[in-house]
């Protein structure tokens, strides 16, 4: 007798990936501590896109600093 094997289902196939614009709304809603749990466990974060999101966020938020400081300044 033949035994059927079962695969387990892939995990990865179940769950949506996420899109650059999604990777970008986590870091922005991180910036400001902001974060609901599901959007947590929804679906896992491409490493890549997050760091180049973080990049950016952090070099806006340096070039919008200097920004005010330079009206306030002047």
């Amino acid at each position: 007798m033949e035994a059927i094997v079962q695969e387990p289902p892939a995990q990865d196939d179940d769950r949506k990936r996420t899109s650059f614009v999604d990777t970008v709304k986590t870091v922005l809603a991180g910036a400001i501590g902001v974060r609901r749990k599901a959007d947590h466990e929804r679906a896992p974060l491409n490493p890549l896109h997050l760091v180049i999101a973080a990049v950016m966020f952090v070099v806006l938020f340096i070039l919008t600093l200097l920004t005010v400081v330079k009206i306030v300044l002047s």
